[in-house]
């Protein structure tokens, strides 16, 4: 029997990228810079203090590339096959599903209805899957939703399994429905026989399912706009008297697939949960939710693996449950393999190239050393990992050994561990040996769920210390991955040729800085906390390569040096300064330059994006350096000072144009442009701009002394370029100086950021 195992075709296989053209571009980049700074060391006592700031700068930018071409110096990922998993599996392991949400005005209820819906469909017994809501907000009108996209989805799953739907999401399908059939369903087949009939029998479908969407959006719009419509029904006594912030836990079975046995007319269980919270209470915002998510699900199915999807970002492939549980089964014969498989996030709104270029090469490229970082979102857990288990822990066949059985199922250290409900414990027991979860009735268990969301249950326990989402940090995500990794795991990397999650980013600029802020805040608390890459850079178990790759967080640092990059030209055009070496010095800083711009643009286009969005990623990610992470620094210092706390702030997310609209689904114009608020984070680039546009002033007429005479010869023309590649890089503010309304700067940041450039430039001629 094993050998007929063996000789089946593997369920994934993993592939290797490197490619020895681009590591010599590595290597000479690299070279560059170490070159233009023994050069700075060489003649630092010929120069003035601008030289010694400009060596400060490019030592930080060398040593980001220098981290990041260890990154990218083995890339790879892991491509799975689960058109084999039904030859090779026939009884598939159950999957837990969490989809949380903490606020229905920023987060729409649509917008999560739509996520859940896209997972309650996908290719996997229904049987063995479960969608977990965890409701943070506290609001009826989420439950509302949900109890309504119970109904719908009655008719949406069987509808999407039996005809092969590509798409899930029904928001995403109805926009194009007829060319959403895969080749190979029931529509498809005997098309020139019958096209005809097909065709009608298609759209009748579409349109009443269409029309049965329609309806649901409905629903939910009105109890938007009329909360009290929600008063009329029983249910909804739970969320009498009650705030967002202070209420008792709930949690509601919205729908059981009972005595499911994965027809593909079931529809997997839908769990609507809100823990407690009270004003006095430290509840760790999305972290201390996953948690909660986490003890409910093992009371009620204790599925050992997890999806974790955030409520914007809905199930774009069919069979992405499937791909991640190729990786786990085909390595089940070695368990020490893989803690989690994260998938490639991409997104379905606009102006997101930069984000996806950056996940697709550096996500490819720590995949090659001990596996990817978890992201957040589109990541498959397993579940004994997330309640602490290490590699050593386990047997060569994944059953645990002697020593962890003595240390892990001791009641009492149990008890210690995971808090003092029976039932809690228990469920640990049967996750951790694997044992499969008796089918029970999810309504039994509501009593005890109940139970383990109160706000004192965590206390003195290893909740969120070496057990489940990791806090002390508002990047739990990268927090819970340096865990999970310096334990000894590994994990998998998955972007396959159809997107497997499509997200949307937070529509319009001021939401986009401060979701940025918010990221690199807490990627800088991760710095300052027990998982800091900094501390044991030689012991625990995580590699060294990859202690280099969380050690990357510290490219938000670099805010500090690019803003004072982008100023130096200026104050050397303003105080008859040199910045740039002459003769063969200044030929490898041009070099330089030039090799970074062709291999970033290669970048782009070899993923299909146009130098257009090429030329936009260059100038986002320097605002987003000079604004969002800059602030991010005075938000730790405050903290580590005591002052202040950081704060988990939400981000704004925009329903999607629905198929209710009948408008066609082409791009805003008004979506690309770049609209201002009066928040400081348009502070640091208005002062960007006027302070270069006030030296290339001061060179322009001549007004500078001694005819811009360097002390070696320099007309100042490489600083005077430099500015104006300074311009380009802002030039949404540039074009901002000049705009009305929300896409020009408003006076208050532009007459703070002229203060600041007048005293620039007095104190800089």
């Amino acid at each position: 029997m094993a050998d007929s195992s063996l000789s089946l075709p593997p369920l994934c296989e993993r592939i290797s990228y490197a490619n020895y053209f681009l590591r010599a571009v590595y290597l000479t980049i690299l070279g560059l810079f170490f070159s233009l700074l023994s050069h700075r060391i060489r003649h630092m006592s010929e120069y003035d203090t601008v030289w010694r700031v400009a060596f400060f700068c490019e030592t930080c930018f060398s040593l980001v590339c220098l981290l990041i071409t260890c990154l990218k110096w083995s890339p790879a990922d892991t491509k799975p096959f689960p058109d084999r998993l039904d030859e090779r599996v026939h009884d598939l392991p159950s999957v837990d599903m969490f989809v949380p949400t903490a606020d229905p005005v920023r987060e729409p209820p649509i917008m999560v209805v739509d996520t859940v819906l896209s997972l309650l469909a996908v290719n996997y017994p229904a049987n063995r899957l479960a969608c977990y809501v965890s409701d943070d907000g506290c609001s009826p009108l989420t439950y509302f939703s949900l109890k309504e996209a119970s109904k719908f989805a009655k008719i949406w799953v069987p509808f999407c399994k039996k005809y092969n739907i590509r798409v899930r999401a029904p928001f995403r399908y109805f926009l194009n429905p007829i060319s959403d059939v895969t080749e190979g369903s029931e529509f498809s087949k005997d098309w020139e026989t019958t096209k005809l009939f097909i065709l009608y029998i298609e759209v009748f479908l579409i349109l009443n399912i269409k029309r049965e969407y329609q309806k649901l959006s409905r629903k939910v719009e009105d109890a938007t706009g009329d909360s009290h419509l929600l008063d009329v029904e029983d249910d909804f006594e739970a969320f009498s008297n009650t705030k967002s912030n202070d209420h008792s836990t709930i949690v509601k079975v919205v729908w059981e697939n009972k005595g499911g046995v994965g027809d593909e007319k079931e529809v997997p269980h839908i769990v609507y949960i809100s823990r407690e919270k009270r004003p006095n209470y430290l509840h760790h915002q999305k972290c201390g939710a996953m948690n909660f998510l986490a003890r409910v699900s093992g009371l009620m199915t204790n599925a050992p693996y997890i999806l974790n999807v955030d409520c914007d970002m809905y199930a774009n492939d069919a069979d992405v449950v499937r791909q991640a549980i190729c990786i786990f089964l085909e390595k089940s014969l070695n368990p020490k393999h893989c803690a989690f498989v994260q998938f490639l996030q991409e997104f379905y709104d606009s102006n997101t190239s930069q984000i996806v270029v950056l996940q697709s090469y550096l996500g490819r490229g720590i995949a090659g050393i001990q596996g990817p970082i978890y992201i957040g979102s589109g990541c498959v857990h397993t579940r004994r990992v997330m309640y602490g288990l290490s590699p050593d822990d386990l047997e060569g066949d994944g059953s645990l050994s002697l020593v962890a059985t003595r240390e892990f199922l001791v009641e009492d250290s149990l008890a210690r561990r995971f808090g003092n409900s029976k039932e809690m414990v228990k469920s640990v027991v049967g996750a951790i040996q694997r044992n499969p979860n008796p089918q029970n009735i999810l309504t039994n268990s509501i009593e005890a769920a109940q139970e383990v969301g109160h706000c004192h249950y965590e206390y003195q326990t290893s909740w969120g210390n070496t057990i489940g989402w990791l806090y002390d940090s508002v990047a739990e995500d990268l927090n819970t991955s340096i865990g999970i990794h310096s334990r000894g795991w590994t994990s998998s990397y998955i972007s396959p040729d159809t997107p497997a999650f499509l997200g949307s980013m937070p529509q319009g600029v001021p939401e986009a800085l401060l979701q940025q802020r918010r990221w690199a805040t807490g990627w800088i608390e991760i710095l300052f906390n027990k998982q800091s890459p900094l501390r044991g850079m030689f012991c625990k178990k995580i590699r060294f390569r990859q202690r280099l790759a969380y050690l990357c967080i510290i490219t938000s640092l670099r805010s500090i040096p690019e803003l004072i990059y982008c100023l130096l030209p200026a104050y050397c055009l303003l105080h008859n300064s040199a910045l740039f070496p002459k003769g063969t010095y200044l030929g490898i800083t041009i070099t330089l330059v030039g090799m970074h711009c062709l291999y970033t643009l290669w970048e782009f286009v070899n993923l299909g994006y146009s130098v257009q969005s090429w030329l936009v990623s260059q100038s986002v990610w320097r605002i987003v350096a000079t604004s969002s992470w800059l602030f991010s620094i005075f938000d730790i210092t405050l903290k580590l000072l005591g002052i202040s706390e950081t704060v988990f702030i939400i981000t704004k997310k925009t329903v999607p144009a629905g198929p209710s609209e009948g408008e066609d689904d082409g791009p805003n114009s008004d979506s690309s442009k770049f609209e201002f608020d009066g928040s400081l984070h348009f502070l640091p680039g208005t002062f960007i701009v006027l302070v270069n546009l006030a030296a290339l002033a001061v060179f322009t007429v001549g007004l500078q002394r001694s005819s811009y005479s360097h002390g070696r010869g320099s007309s100042g023309m490489a600083e005077a370029c430099v500015c104006v590649l300074v311009m380009m890089l802002f030039f949404p503010f540039l074009k901002g100086l000049f705009e009305k309304g929300k896409y020009g700067i408003p006076l208050s940041t532009l007459s703070k950021a002229g203060f600041l450039a007048v005293l620039f430039v007095v104190f800089s001629v």
